[in-house]
């Protein structure tokens, strides 16, 4: 048996975590764990996440997904994709109040912070590590479709370089449950409602490129945030569309989150290693993609970012 499959095996309560600011592939693991332990095991079992973008509706179990830390602590907390303690947020308590705790996950910068850690940074994706956690004949066409989800938001549909063999192999598996791929590929990746194609063009037409080109950023205020009625889930795709234009290595995209307070994403294609840079200013990642949020105006940020690019470049 796997460590996931023992541990869950002893434990009565069950609570699963992932980092804040879900994305595709926290949502995606997140809720496959959940829907797996409903289906395989007679457990109490609670997903505690922050508010989770309505486009992953289709899942099962979204509906269940709480966004405030359980009451009572669990047997077991399984967190997912998470690369440190600081990134579950609020839901660091259901860690602290666990008796024994579990970690699943692809970041390069996870030292392992659980009781027992399943970390493989040349997996794509933490849905990837989990397939490997599970067996094979036991996942349904509802856990197939949250690891899917999950495989293709951290790849970029199978475009970035964090794709591997072993990753296609994965999803051919996945696809063979039944799930209708083309679909969860429209309808959680690519599809984006008016107003979150007006502030893309905004950013982009908006944005900068510095260091001979190489390089090209964007900044979205508090204030067109609010001009447009958007949040920061409809700032999704941004920082990608920076990265596929010509000549550019690397994309960095932020959005205000307070006064001279910004969260950053950054991408890059060959040459630069945004992991090391995000770490470097309390942040994390992987190799092509990472982020962290930093203080000062967005000038300061940049010339603070800037010049560990240029380093690398």
């Amino acid at each position: 048996m796997t460590k996931l499959e023992t541990m869950i095996g002893r434990a009565e309560s069950i609570v699963i975590l992932g980092h804040v600011n879900p994305d595709g592939d926290c949502v995606g693991s997140s809720l496959a764990v959940y829907n797996y332990i409903k289906e395989q095991y007679d457990k109490k079992v609670l997903v505690c996440l922050e508010a989770v973008s309505e486009k992953f509706s289709y899942l099962a179990g979204f509906e269940q997904i709480q966004n405030q830390p359980g009451q009572e602590a669990a047997d077991l907390c399984i967190c997912l994709d998470c690369s440190n303690e600081e990134r579950l947020g609020a839901f660091k308590v259901c860690l602290d109040g666990a008796k024994e705790s579990i970690c699943i996950d692809h970041h390069v910068t996870n030292e392992g912070y659980a009781a027992e850690n399943v970390i493989d940074p040349s997996s794509s994706s933490t849905c990837q590590v989990l397939f490997t956690q599970m067996e094979d004949e036991r996942i349904s066409k509802a856990v197939a479709e949250c690891l899917y989800t999950g495989i293709i938001h951290d790849t970029g549909v199978f475009r970035h370089s964090n794709t591997s063999a072993k990753t296609m192999e994965i999803a051919g598996k996945l696809m063979e449950k039944g799930i209708d791929f083309s679909t969860i590929i429209d309808d959680s990746f690519y599809k984006k409602t008016y107003l979150q194609s007006q502030i893309l063009g905004r950013a982009l037409l908006e944005s900068v490129s510095f260091l001979d080109k190489q390089c090209i950023f964007t900044v979205v205020r508090k204030k067109d945030m609010e001009f447009y009625g958007v949040d920061k889930s409809d700032l999704e795709g941004i920082v990608d569309q920076l990265r596929i234009i010509e000549g550019v290595e690397c994309a960095i995209f932020m959005y205000e989150v307070g006064i001279h307070m910004y969260k950053v994403s950054m991408r890059s294609n060959k040459k630069v290693d945004v992991s090391r840079i995000a770490a470097y200013f309390g942040g994390g990642g992987h190799v092509r993609a990472a982020g962290c949020t930093m203080s000062g105006s967005f000038y300061d940020v940049i010339n603070n970012l800037s010049g560990h690019i240029e380093k690398q470049l």
